[in-house]
């Protein structure tokens, strides 16, 4: 009876568990947690939480301040713009739009990064070769580079501003996903699967892709950031969601001209920016914190 006691007692903590108790560490990781999740809470329920429509226009209310302002209204807690319109509800319905085009262009740069690494991975003398110069190329070019010559090829729209986003996040990812697979390729254990009958397809993604999850989930958080930013630069350089869209690059873009005048018409998009922004990142780092093995060592 005892020994089953012990037993119980030093069983290993799931890998769940384990993982949570990495992040955890880090106070500056859950608090970007919660933010994160404030956000997309307030992104998902914009219809019913906004206090207004986001496009509606109070022409007898233009450029209100926020409400602990000298002539701020309770109405319009963050003000108003250029054209009276409520600078929280379009923030809100902007998160929305915002954080849909970073999730869309991540999953869409992921799945087939994953796929042509682990292609190259697994056909290092024929497949390799030409889908690794073809990052290369693309790799030559900035991310938002990029991203403005698929827009101004496809033009702008909500739909073209996810995939430019997506190219410009394909290449690291690729590469990624095939370093990630190269390091478990030699291993013991897919030896074994291979002599067992394994083909290449179930090596991959049975045996080889499940080992290389956390490197990816943790690229993936680090590449919704810079899609969130991207986002907001298209924006502003009226190549990516058009008007009258809520989007915070196009508020921090229409709202320039009113800096001196009117400067919370500037100050809460690009405030929004940079909270949400530095939550994925400090997630990112939590995440490669808790999943990281030469760093479970250590704890």
């Amino acid at each position: 009876m005892s020994s089953v006691a012990t037993a119980v007692e030093i069983a290993p903590p799931s890998s769940l568990r384990e993982a949570w108790r990495g992040y955890a560490a880090s106070r500056g990781a859950v608090a970007a947690l919660a933010v994160l999740a404030l956000i997309a809470a307030a992104a998902l329920g914009a219809s019913w939480l906004a206090p207004h429509d986001p496009i509606e226009q109070f022409r007898a209310h233009m450029l209100v301040p926020p409400w602990w302002a000298d002539g701020g209204m309770a109405a319009y807690p963050l003000g108003t713009d250029e054209l009276g319109r409520c600078i929280l509800s379009r923030l809100m319905h902007g998160a929305r739009i915002t954080l849909a085009i970073g999730v869309l262009s991540v999953l869409m740069a992921l799945v087939p990064g994953v796929v042509l690494g682990l292609v190259a991975a697994f056909h290092e003398r024929t497949l390799a070769p030409p889908i690794m110069r073809t990052m290369d190329v693309l790799l030559a070019l900035p991310g938002i580079l990029l991203a403005i010559c698929v827009v101004t090829i496809l033009g702008p729209g909500l739909v073209n501003t996810i995939v430019a986003i997506a190219v410009g996040s394909l290449p690291g990812t690729t590469r990624l996903a095939r370093a990630a697979a190269l390091a478990e390729i030699g291993k013991e254990y897919v030896t074994a699967s291979r002599v067992a009958g394994a083909g290449t397809l179930r090596l991959m993604c049975v045996v080889v892709l499940p080992n290389c999850l956390a490197p990816l989930i943790v690229n993936a958080t680090l590449s919704f950031s810079s899609a969130v930013l991207e986002t907001a630069a298209l924006g502003f350089l009226g190549l990516g969601v058009p008007a009258p869209l809520p989007e915070w690059g196009t508020m921090l873009a229409s709202a320039r001209d009113y800096i001196a005048r009117a400067p919370w018409v500037v100050t809460m998009p690009g405030l929004a920016i940079l909270v949400s922004v530095l939550a994925i990142n400090l997630v990112g780092d939590g995440l490669r914190d808790a999943l990281d093995p030469r760093l479970k060592t250590l704890r």
